[in-house]
């Protein structure tokens, strides 16, 4: 049995399925939709492109992830590649993200100066599948860090069939990612306070670009044309729908923007009948176990779990950051003057900056610098006159 937290489990897992993977024949249609049957595609994975299943009941969340990652990225690399060995996959997948993550990869080099390919690329999932104990950032795992991770995917196949990746590729499949979800949410009929939210929840998601709030945008001014791949456009069309699922019902403006876009994406009708059969079956039999549809208002109740936990760790640093904000002047400034009138565009970047400065210096607030940490800022903003009261209200006077 492997333990995919020890190294050597790549290694172990090729030699323990080596007849087990499923071959899809170089269909991309069958491999994506079985991709929707393993739950990978909602960032909730239940079970493995693989004949015979693993008994996955003594692993944690992240770890069943991670040999879901690495089997679908197998999985598509079969189809691309009939041919190729696991160490020809090994090595292309390390290949691969020395394209994307360069900065990672030579850090994973000097890190393991010795190592192998397949020990390095048990590094580089580590990162992508964002392991970490601290209990905030489990909650995001559920939600955020692995809410896009079939990009990856999409940008393998890419890379496989072009032996080469753009230097756009990443940034504009995740902004059209992020547009889509957000248009989605707009049309929406019974929209919660919480929608807004969610949206964030998938801006902060994105890993490969800086990227500004959705504003007035229209379907028709996403460049779709430019996806030409079907993995990509069925993907989309996912975003979509489970943007929309939210609610549990379409209502016919939500179906007309789902058959638009599947007509702009060039897809057959057929197409989008299954994928929205497909989610609904996936989501009405796990949805008791997917910490996104697992309340009656599951953005609320991440929310507000994150709260309490952000809060606990404010308070636990309390006199940490009490002396690196009074240390800061011009952010004292700023918070003062944002309780009485809003501050620029500027002047809220500088604050974000600044706090993330200081989150840097104090080993438990890390939690902000991680993908969807942003997200919690407004949180510690507004627990800041509670920390410093007394220098904070003479901000005020001044």
């Amino acid at each position: 049995m492997i333990n995919p937290s020890a190294n050597g489990w790549i290694d172990k897992f090729f030699t323990e399925n080596n007849d087990n993977f499923i071959d899809f024949q170089g269909n991309t249609l069958s491999f994506y939709e079985d991709c929707r049957t393993t739950g990978f595609i909602y960032g909730y994975v239940v079970r493995y492109q693989l004949q015979n299943q693993i008994n996955t009941t003594k692993w944690s969340y992240d770890e069943v992830t991670k040999v879901g990652f690495l089997n679908t990225l197998f999985s598509l690399y079969r189809i691309e590649k009939f041919n190729g060995t696991k160490e020809d996959f090994i090595n292309s997948v390390y290949q691969f993200y020395k394209i994307i993550q360069p900065e990672n990869l030579n850090f994973i080099k000097k890190l393991l100066p010795e190592g192998t390919h397949s020990s390095r690329l048990e590094k580089i999932i580590d990162d992508r599948i964002q392991t970490n104990n601290n209990t905030i950032s489990k909650n995001f795992s559920h939600i955020i860090t692995n809410a896009l991770l079939f990009i990856d995917v999409l940008a393998f196949e890419h890379y496989l069939k072009n032996e080469t990746l753009p230097s756009d590729y990443l940034k504009n499949i995740e902004s059209d990612c992020i547009k889509i979800v957000s248009l989605a949410l707009k049309i929406k009929e019974r929209k919660s306070k919480y929608d807004e939210l969610l949206v964030k929840l998938f801006e902060n998601s994105i890993r490969y670009t800086k990227f500004n709030t959705i504003e007035n945008i229209e379907l028709s001014e996403i460049k779709l044309m430019r996806h030409t791949s079907l993995l990509e456009k069925l993907y989309l069309l996912d975003i979509a729908q489970m943007a929309l699922w939210s609610d549990e019902k379409l209502e016919p403006n939500e179906e007309n923007f789902l058959k638009q876009l599947s007509q702009d994406l060039e897809l057959d009708p057929s197409l989008l009948e299954k994928s929205t059969k497909e989610i609904n079956a996936f989501i009405d039999t796990y949805k008791s176990e997917i910490p996104f549809f697992n309340y009656s208002n599951p953005i609320k109740h991440f929310y507000d779990q994150a709260n309490k936990n952000v809060t606990k760790l404010i308070i636990r640093n309390k006199d940490r950051l009490t002396k690196e904000i009074k240390e800061s002047g011009e952010l004292m400034q700023l918070l003062a003057k944002s309780t009485t009138k809003d501050l620029s565009k500027d002047e809220k970047k500088k604050v974000k900056k600044q706090l993330l400065d200081i989150c840097k210096t104090v080993p438990s607030l890390t939690i902000f610098l991680l993908p969807g940490g942003g997200l919690l800022l407004p949180i510690l903003i507004k627990f800041i006159p509670q920390l410093l009261p007394s220098a904070f209200n003479e901000n005020l006077d001044d």
